[in-house]
């Protein structure tokens, strides 16, 4: 008898031995230190950098809290926008849209305009305050409310369609606005435009503790249910499957985000792209869809690049009133090259 051969096990390839500094580079706190480290270092180059006092002294000292209100409205307007973000694009299923595409910017300049087209230039000025930014953040607040209030109930509950109405509610408001502006004398029509772009040296200090407290509000209620932003992201009937009151979650997520855009929106002005591309590099840099990576994660992205910005502009190229324009037009693009990518596949 001939004995059958053996069969040979094909040799495998030896495990792959990942050394300890890629473990170490790809962590996540890793890449988070390095996005706070980048932000202290341009918070300290605001602050610092150019001081033409001697170091210690009183006048340095004062120099660096007349910086300081700057900022302090960076951290603000880079909190608001970035959670608004992410949480919008968990609610939506959908990283291409972003809170401004609920008419939130159409609202602010069919605000300021009618100021100007009702009393005069002078009316900005004369109601400029904390009343002022507080009824601004309440009208945005309530639009909201009132629009999801009425597209959420019965059977118009409908995501689609709320984002729908938002776009042609921001069209009727932009169409206004720009009809107003057409019977304006010039020089009333540049002291408006100077409002309608963001500008964050031009902020009030007096605002920024109402501004943070809201903030902080916002991120503890946030932060507390971002497992359940977690559920409302895979979609409404896997959530429902789930045991989460998909409609009402809903609503309370966008409540928050209108509360965060219409603090932004009022402190500093519009910014339309700012939060879709701190969101995208978030995404990026984290790797996954947790809320519990990616909420601590935009903060500090975005507060690092918004403060990056602005030290480059003010102290490079003495061009602070520009970071806003810069920032809009570069988020513009990648929101395009987005576009254009996410078509062609």
């Amino acid at each position: 008898m001939t004995s059958t051969p053996r069969r040979v096990r094909p040799a495998t390839a030896p495990a792959r031995v990942e050394r300890p500094w890629r473990a170490v580079v790809r962590s996540y706190g890793f890449r988070l230190g390095v996005v706070l480290a980048v932000a202290l270092a341009a918070a300290a180059g605001i602050l610092t950098y150019g001081n033409p006092a001697a170091p210690g002294s009183s006048g340095f000292w004062v120099i660096v809290g007349s910086r300081l209100a700057s900022v302090g409205t960076i951290l603000v307007v880079a909190f608001c926008q970035g959670v608004a973000t992410v949480v919008f694009h968990a609610v939506t299923n959908n990283r291409i849209l972003t809170p401004s595409i609920l008419g939130f910017d159409a609202l602010y300049r069919v605000v300021q305009t009618g100021l100007v087209f009702l009393f005069g230039a002078g009316s900005l000025a004369a109601t400029d305050g904390l009343p002022k930014i507080a009824l601004q953040s309440l009208l945005m607040v309530g639009f909201a409310s009132l629009l999801y209030g009425w597209l959420f109930t019965g059977t118009r509950a409908n995501l689609h369609l709320l984002l729908l109405v938002g776009v042609v509610l921001g069209m009727g408001f932009g169409a206004l606005s720009t009809f107003m502006q057409r019977l304006l004398t010039p020089s009333e029509f540049d002291i408006l435009s100077a409002r309608l772009f963001g500008n964050i040296s031009a902020s009030d200090a007096s605002y920024l503790p109402w501004g943070a407290l809201v903030c902080v509000v916002v991120g503890v209620v946030l932060w507390r249910r971002r497992h359940v932003l977690d559920v409302v992201s895979l979609g409404r009937e896997t959530a429902t499957s789930l045991g989460v009151r998909h409609q009402r979650e809903v609503m309370l997520a966008l409540f928050l985000v209108a509360v965060l855009v219409s603090v932004s929106t009022s402190l500093v002005g519009p910014m339309t792209f700012f939060g879709f591309v701190v969101a995208m590099l978030t995404y990026q840099v984290v790797g996954t869809s947790r809320h519990t990576r990616t909420l601590p994660m935009v903060v500090a992205v975005a507060v690092a690049t918004l403060l990056l910005a602005y030290f480059v502009l003010r102290h490079v190229f003495y061009a602070a009133g520009l970071v806003s324009v810069i920032i809009e037009l570069g988020g513009g693009l990648v929101f395009l090259v987005y576009l254009l990518r996410k078509g062609l596949r």
